[in-house]
């Protein structure tokens, strides 16, 4: 029976476009995350390349993976070594023309607990994601492990409190968002707080609405890679908040970091007596949710 406490990691780090440095580098600070106590550590969204999608380029096909690859057996052998739980995100290589933007859940002994597919697929400039990953086909999931039950979300789907309800009404005690996001360096000095603001609250308020535990990990760094544009400022931030919307821990915009706090399932229960959403929410009303548009 999983525990009424435990902690939780989330990893921030600065990537390139070598996947096995990528690698090495995740192993070390899993590692470490693992010695500071965490027993479900997240890592970025794509942690094995530079952020690819700012441009459409057959060519970053290559960077896919098929399922259950060299790297799921490393990260498999390491949960196992540490007794941890690892949240590995990835680009997935299903079949010729059918790739997602996925994530493995590996569980205390190095089995696959859960895989998440990417539901929502952004099409922005510098993130042209429609272009490489189709959209997830198995939907939202509250994953059992031997630490705790989890939901894992990626990153465009932080932005849907749909998909954050869906997972928390399925029994996830923490959503977790592997992310990469950050600024237009041409725009950061006018948007830029006003976006990094709404990326922190949309989630704090998923915390708030769901009575669940939220952690995000994004990367850092400015990955410029394209002639002729100024690339993308991750802007790291990476935090975990309580579910109370409360951060408990977060990083800053620029360092490689590892946050580290405890889920505790009692607060939760009882934060959830005292303010009842999920006993109030009138599901009789809610059938329009589920159209495109109410005209």
């Amino acid at each position: 029976m999983p525990k009424r406490k435990y902690k939780i990691a989330v990893v921030q780090l600065n990537l390139n476009d070598v996947a096995e440095n990528n690698l090495k580098k995740c192993i070390s600070w899993v590692k470490d995350a693992a010695n500071k106590g965490a027993e479900v550590i997240l890592l970025p969204e794509l942690y094995s390349s530079h952020y690819f999608c700012q441009s459409e380029d057959v060519d970053n096909f290559a960077l896919a993976e098929p399922l259950y690859s060299t790297s799921f057996i490393a990260f498999s052998e390491l949960a196992k070594e540490l007794g941890v739980v690892i949240i590995v995100p990835f680009f997935e290589k299903r079949m010729a023309g059918i790739y997602h933007n996925s994530a493995y859940i590996i569980d205390t002994d190095g089995t696959e607990a859960g895989l998440y597919r990417k539901m929502h697929i952004p099409d922005d400039p510098h993130f042209y994601e429609k272009f490489y990953f189709t959209p997830g086909d198995l939907g939202f999931q509250a994953i059992e492990t031997k630490k705790g039950k989890i939901g894992t979300l990626i990153c465009w789907d932080q932005w849907y409190p749909e998909a954050a309800r869906i997972t928390a009404l399925k029994g996830a005690e923490v959503l977790f968002y592997p992310t990469a996001i950050g600024w237009h360096p041409k725009e950061k000095e006018q948007y830029g707080e006003n976006q990094y603001g709404a990326w922190m609250n949309v989630m704090k308020g998923h915390a708030v609405a769901n009575g669940v535990f939220v952690a995000a990990a994004n990367r850092i760094g400015l990955e410029k890679y394209i002639e002729g544009t100024e690339g993308i400022q991750f802007w790291g931030a990476s935090f975990i908040a309580g579910p109370q919307g409360e951060i408990l821990a977060q990083a800053s915009h620029d360092q490689e970091e590892i946050l580290i706090a405890e889920v505790d399932l009692d607060l939760q229960e009882n934060v959830r007596q005292n303010w009842p959403f999920f006993r109030d929410r009138r599901i009789d009303a809610f059938g329009d949710i589920t159209k495109r548009a109410i005209d």
